[in-house]
């Protein structure tokens, strides 16, 4: 295995101090990063021009992921089964599927057609699960038996989606059919027995898969094959979630969590970071469900 990085220094950009930082997203348009604080519903902005960032919405209860829009808006999926749609400040709801109260949302990723997949936490009364979301449809499950569904990702070509549990500590990979948005044939990609629970990833243009390691205090770079070919520490235990942005989608940014403690959690736990990996990812897919 050849381990490097020590040499690549994350940069802590925005001292958000979040409790559950996640789903870093680059908003092409507005050359803006936006992500969340999932317990509290917290929407953050970062502007790379000016340096400056804020909490642009505060939704009062859980946001488990976003998707961007095809018209430029936010698509925020919520605890027990709500699907929001904010823009410029304006927030309606637009769909609710009615999970328990004490579930939600956790990760979203939308396909090239339009459609999102939305992980869905487990309870002690069912197992995680995938749904599949397409406008004018009923909400398909995907995968069942899961516990916390996490980052997804697909291979350069489409014909390939990765997709994390996180605390069966796997990677796993799907074949996808991009015509019906069809998942077939789930296999183990990535089986972790120790140094941390794999969480949020994205997939840059040569196909590697970075991974981030809730309670691994690192990002990793996993070859095709799935083998380790570059490990990157940060000053938080739980690095959460990474995402390509810039101009060139040549930045990476990376959200933590655990600012509520850091004592236990490190010492910049809950910012978010970003770090020139020396790659380019791809801009994200925009769901096509309520524009």
């Amino acid at each position: 295995m050849h381990v490097k990085g020590a040499e690549l220094k994350p940069e802590m950009i925005v001292d958000s101090r979040c409790a559950t930082g996640e789903n870093p997203l680059w908003h092409p348009k507005e050359s803006a990063l936006y992500w969340v604080d999932i317990p509290p519903g917290l929407l953050y902005r970062y502007d790379p021009a000016s340096g400056e960032a804020a909490v642009v919405f505060d939704a009062h209860r859980a946001i488990g992921g976003f998707t961007l829009e095809a018209d430029g808006s936010l698509l925020l999926f919520m605890d027990r089964g709500t699907i929001g749609r904010w823009r410029d400040g304006s927030f309606e709801i637009i769909s609710e599927i009615g999970l328990a109260s004490h579930s939600r949302f956790n990760d979203v990723f939308a396909d090239p057609e339009g459609r999102v997949f939305a992980g869905v936490m487990e309870t002690p009364e069912r197992p995680g699960m995938l749904l599949r979301f397409e406008r004018g449809a009923h909400p398909a499950v995907v995968a069942d038996d899961l516990t916390i569904p996490n980052g997804m990702g697909f291979t350069p070509d489409l014909s390939r989606l990765y997709f994390t549990d996180s605390n069966q500590r796997r990677i796993y990979q799907f074949d996808y059919d991009q015509a019906t948005g069809d998942l077939t044939d789930r296999r183990v990609w990535l089986q972790l027995s120790n140094e941390g629970v794999p969480d949020g990833m994205t997939v840059d243009v040569n196909g590697d898969v970075w991974s981030a390691r809730w309670d691994g205090s690192a990002l990793f770079r996993y070859s095709p094959d799935a083998i380790e070919n570059q490990r990157i520490a940060f000053p938080a235990n739980q690095v959460s979630s990474i995402a390509f942005g810039g101009p060139n989608f040549d930045v990476a940014y990376v959200t933590t969590a655990g600012g509520h403690d850091r004592a236990k959690n490190g010492e910049l736990a809950g910012a978010l970071f970003k770090v020139d990996l020396g790659v380019r990812g791809r801009p994200d897919f925009r769901s096509r469900l309520a524009s």
